[in-house]
C-alpha cells in the first residue's frame, strides 16, 4: 500500500527526514514513536502534501502511484487521510455540510453516483452512534466551540464516512481522557476493514495498549532506527528511549 524508500524531507532549508524507509501493507496497524523533533509530524505532513515541505530525495509510492507527483486533493481522493493534533474551526460551515461535500467530492472523483442529501443524512445518522453523538451535533459549525475530545470524535466520524485506505493519526490521543480514549480505540477497531491501514503517531503507549498495532517503529533524527511489535511500546514506557536504543541503533 505505502512504500517509502530513502526519503529525505526539508523544511525551510533544514533537513528533517534523513533517509526514512517505511512499508505499510493493507490491513496493517503501525505506530510511530520518537522524541520531540525526531520528524514524526513531518512524516505525516509530507505524505499529506504539506506545501511547506520539500521531498528532496527518495521514493514514496501509495497504491502504486508516485505520491510526490500528486496534489493534496489527489492524495485525498486516492484514499489518504490525515488527522490533526488540533483540528481547525471553520465558521459558516456545518458538520453536515462539510461531510456531505466531502463525500460527494469523493464519489465524483471515483466516477460514482452522488447521494441525495436525504440519502446521505440517513446513512450518516447510522454512523452517529460510533461517536456517541446525536443528530443535533451535525447542525453545529465545523469544530466550532468543540472540546478537544469532540474534535477528535468529529474526525472519527469523517473516517467512517470517507473510508480512506490509509489514515495517518497525528497524536490523536493528545488531550483525551481515559473514557474518550477507549471509545476512540473501540470505534477504530470496529470500523476498520481488511483493506484499510492505520499509522499512529504518538508519544504514549496508552493508546497502543487499546489499538494493538502490528508494528511499532522508533523514529530518531529523521530515520526509523528500530522496529518491533507492541512490546516495544511497553518497553519504551518503562525504560525510555535511552534504555531501549543501543548505541548501534542510534548510529544506524
Amino acid at each position: 500500500m505505502l512504500k517509502m524508500t530513502d526519503v529525505h524531507v526539508e523544511a525551510e532549508g533544514k533537513e528533517i527526514l534523513k533517509g526514512l524507509d517505511l512499508t505499510i501493507r493493507p490491513g496493517e496497524i503501525h505506530a510511530l514513536m520518537g522524541p520531540n523533533g525526531a520528524g514524526k509530524s513531518t512524516l505525516a505532513k509530507a505524505l499529506a502534501g504539506d506545501p511547506s515541505l520539500s521531498v528532496t530525495r527518495g521514493e514514496i509510492f501509495f497504491l502504486g502511484r508516485e505520491l510526490t507527483a500528486l496534489s493534496v486533493e489527489e492524495r485525498a481522493r486516492l484514499g489518504l487521510f490525515l488527522t490533526f493534533q488540533d483540528p481547525v474551526e471553520v465558521a459558516g460551515v456545518s458538520n453536515f455540510e462539510f461531510l456531505f461535500a466531502a463525500e460527494s467530492a469523493k464519489r465524483r472523483a471515483q466516477k460514482e453516483e452522488c447521494l441525495s442529501e436525504e440519502s446521505f443524512r440517513k446513512s450518516l445518522l447510522e454512523k452517529m452512534d460510533f461517536v456517541d453523538r446525536k443528530e443535533e451535533w451535525l447542525k453545529r459549525g465545523l469544530n466550532q466551540g468543540f472540546s478537544g475530545g469532540e474534535k477528535k470524535r468529529n474526525e472519527i466520524l469523517q473516517l467512517a464516512v470517507l473510508k480512506p485506505r490509509l489514515t495517518l493519526f497525528d497524536e490523536i490521543d493528545s488531550g483525551l481522557d481515559v473514557d474518550a480514549l477507549k471509545l476512540l480505540a473501540k470505534t477504530l477497531k470496529e470500523r476498520r476493514t481488511p483493506e484499510q491501514s492505520y499509522l499512529f503517531i504518538t508519544h504514549y503507549s496508552r493508546l497502543l495498549q487499546q489499538i494493538e498495532p502490528h508494528f511499532v517503529h522508533i523514529l530518531l533524527d529523521g530515520r526509523v532506527v528500530k522496529t518491533g511489535g507492541p512490546e516495544l511500546a511497553r518497553l519504551l514506557e518503562e525504560e525510555g528511549y535511552e534504555g531501549v536504543l543501543e548505541e548501534a541503533d542510534i548510529q544506524k
